[in-house]
C-alpha cells in the first residue's frame, strides 16, 4: 500500500513515475491509443495515462515492477529475451503487463486471441509476430506450472 497526495487533474501514469517513482509503466502517446502505460487495476487492464490518479484510491494497481518475482524472471519477461521480442524498450513494459493480463484470463490462448488481446499495444520497431510467438511460448511455460501470479511478499 502506498499512500500520496495529488492534484485532481493528474493521471494515475503521472503519479506512478514522478511521485512514486515507478518509471517502468513508459508514457507513449498519452491519450490511450498505444498501451505504453498498461497496468492492471483491480484485474483489468487499462491505459493508465487515462485513469485519474484519484480514482485509484483503495485500488489493486499491479505495474511491470511486480511481473519478476526475487527468484527471477517471469516466463514473459524470459521468453520476450529468448524470442528477441523488443528492441527499443518503450513498448515493452505494457506488452508484458497485457500479456500477464490475457494468460490471467486465459492460460491457453490461439494465435488469434494473442493479438486480439495485445492490439490495443503499439509496437514501432519489432514489427508483432516475435512479441505473439513470445507469448504462446510462455503461455506453454505458466501451463506447466510456472505461475502469473503476483510475486510473494
Amino acid at each position: 500500500s502506498v499512500d500520496f497526495l495529488c492534484e485532481p487533474r493528474e493521471s494515475l501514469l503521472e503519479v506512478l513515475r514522478e511521485n512514486l517513482g515507478l518509471t517502468g509503466t513508459k508514457e507513449g502517446c498519452n491519450d490511450g491509443n498505444c498501451g505504453a502505460c498498461s497496468i492492471i487495476l483491480d484485474g483489468t487492464l487499462v491505459d493508465s495515462c487515462l485513469v485519474f490518479a484519484v480514482e485509484a484510491q483503495d485500488r489493486d494497481i499491479r505495474t511491470i515492477e511486480g511481473l519478476a518475482g526475487p527468484d527471477g524472471l517471469h516466463p514473459l519477461q524470459q521468453k520476450f529475451l529468448e524470442h528477441a521480442s523488443l528492441q527499443c524498450g518503450i513498448c515493452t513494459p505494457g506488452f508484458l503487463v497485457a500479456a500477464k493480463s490475457l494468460l490471467e484470463h486465459n492460460p491457453d490462448p490461439t494465435e488469434h486471441e494473442v493479438r486480439h488481446w495485445l492490439a490495443g499495444n503499439l509496437c514501432r520497431c519489432t514489427g508483432y509476430d516475435k512479441i505473439v510467438r513470445a507469448v504462446l511460448d510462455a503461455a506453454q511455460v505458466v501451463r506447466a506450472g510456472g505461475s502469473v501470479a503476483e510475486p510473494a511478499g
